[in-house]
């Protein structure tokens, strides 16, 4: 059958350049094909851009400042069951589960020891209130800390040597969102109102860490790059320059472009990773651990 997407979705659909899994591009284009994104989106985006930057002002003043982080988790769960489309909640689910690899495969083969991995693999919306979207802020933060001061690789590594006591494959048969008649927002649509929400319920410097989280995409490329020996990885990040701090401009589009990298990176490993086990299978296939050879 035809598909009646554009001609330009319909190139999407097939061209696999980059190492973005099929599934996420699938849900991707489906959450492209929300009307909300095409309607609500814009409007959304000038008026509550312009009152993100009120807000973003209020808070920079010199007064008392106040969070409530489980108010914001509450309201972000309740607002994903009802409203936010599946396959935008099933995307928010996957940032997670890929971020959270990314992270722990540097934790894994860095040279720091005893570095706490991240756990963060929501399975469903509940989740996300204990798995939350500010630890998982914090918890990147928190483990580049840990890993302290980054030395260049004069060489990669061997696939064979990566580690991957961590990482943890996403099966989307793990990934669980009731469907509702009422959830029908874009992804792009839910972040606008999700922004304002984070601005006023977190700190000044809570907030504008999140919001500078985003340009350690290129850290984080640099380092994965010199483990695997992919140089132009660090290339293909969007953000970039994190001692540069921003504020609120632009926000949406660099949310998404740090949502495609990390998948980008997230495909760029596993694939990696599945390589490095097809490889080792066939030979424990010849050899199996604790086999006899007989002779009759």
């Amino acid at each position: 059958m035809t598909s009646r997407r554009s001609p330009f979705l319909r190139a999407l659909e097939v061209d696999d350049s980059l190492p973005i899994e099929p599934e996420a591009m699938r849900l991707w284009l489906a959450d492209l094909e929300r009307p909300t994104r095409w309607w609500l989106r814009p409007l959304l985006q000038g008026g509550l851009g312009a009152l993100l930057h009120v807000i973003w002002f209020l808070k920079r003043l010199p007064l008392p400042q106040f969070r409530a982080h489980g108010l914001l988790q509450r309201l972000i769960c309740w607002f994903c069951t009802h409203a936010v489309s599946p396959e935008a909640n099933l995307l928010i689910l996957r940032h997670f589960a890929t971020e959270s690899n990314v992270i722990n495969f540097l934790v894994d083969n860095g040279e720091a020891a005893d570095v706490a991995p991240l756990t963060l693999y929501p399975r469903c919306i509940r989740d996300m209130r204990e798995a939350s979207f500010v630890d998982h802020d914090q918890e990147l933060f928190r483990a580049f800390a840990a890993m302290g001061h980054w030395r260049p690789r004069p060489a990669p590594l061997a696939p064979e040597t990566l580690r991957w006591t961590h990482w943890r494959p996403i099966a989307m048969a793990d990934l669980r969102v009731r469907r509702r008649r009422t959830q029908v927002l874009d992804f792009e649509s839910a972040h606008g109102l999700f922004m304002c929400l984070f601005c006023l319920l977190l700190t000044r410097e809570e907030y504008r860490d999140a919001i500078n989280g985003f340009n350690l995409d290129q850290s984080l490329a640099i380092r994965i790059g010199q483990l695997i020996g992919d140089p132009g990885l660090a290339e293909m990040a969007y953000n970039k320059y994190p001692h540069y701090l921003v504020g609120p401009w632009n926000l949406s589009q660099r949310f998404l472009m740090h949502g495609f990298f990390t998948e980008h990176l997230y495909a760029r490993l596993e694939r990696l990773r599945q390589a490095a086990t097809e490889t080792e299978t066939p030979l424990a296939a010849r050899h199996p651990a604790g086999s006899e050879s007989y002779t009759t």
